[in-house]
């Protein structure tokens, strides 16, 4: 099957798509996700799927750049931790609530995208990312919608 695609919501004030990049391997864990609806699109993603790093909240949310799907869906261990900001008492170990996936940075998108452009580019009107009150921190993305970030992303 080849690769799907996906895009993931990180607040750059708490990781942003440099931080990745400096990671050993260019690789880290997304984990936090605490809405079902985003981890159950995390339990879909495979090995190789590729990734949108979006940058929300920040001034203004772009596309900052592109990663893949290093390891896919595993119990996501900062639930189980009390120290931890996404300590979660009702998830054990034996029956996890959250999961997470491994994700590997590819490449800095040589611009970033804004989400105003994503917005007035009309083959992007059906993106969730434009949908309103999707909020959701991980996100489908059909190949065209991906596709499209990209070449927007290269410049013009």
């Amino acid at each position: 099957m080849p690769p799907r695609h996906w895009l993931m919501k990180t607040e750059p004030s708490v990781f942003s798509f440099d931080d990745l990049l400096a990671k050993p391997g260019r690789t880290d864990c997304w984990e936090g996700v605490r809405n079902y609806q985003a981890r159950n699109h995390m339990m879909e993603m495979k090995a190789g799927d590729r990734v949108l790093f979006y940058h929300s909240n920040a001034d203004p949310p772009h596309v900052a750049g592109l990663a893949e799907v290093a390891r896919e869906a595993y119990p996501d261990h900062s639930a189980f931790d009390p120290k931890s900001r996404y300590f979660d008492p009702k998830s054990a170990r034996a029956k996890p609530r959250w999961f997470l996936v491994d994700v590997r940075a590819l490449a800095k998108l040589p611009r970033p995208v804004f989400l105003a452009e994503i917005k007035a580019n009309p083959r992007l009107r059906g993106m969730a990312l434009v949908r309103p009150f999707q909020r959701l921190s991980v996100q489908p993305v059909t190949k065209e919608e991906f596709e499209e970030v990209v070449r927007m992303g290269k410049g013009k």
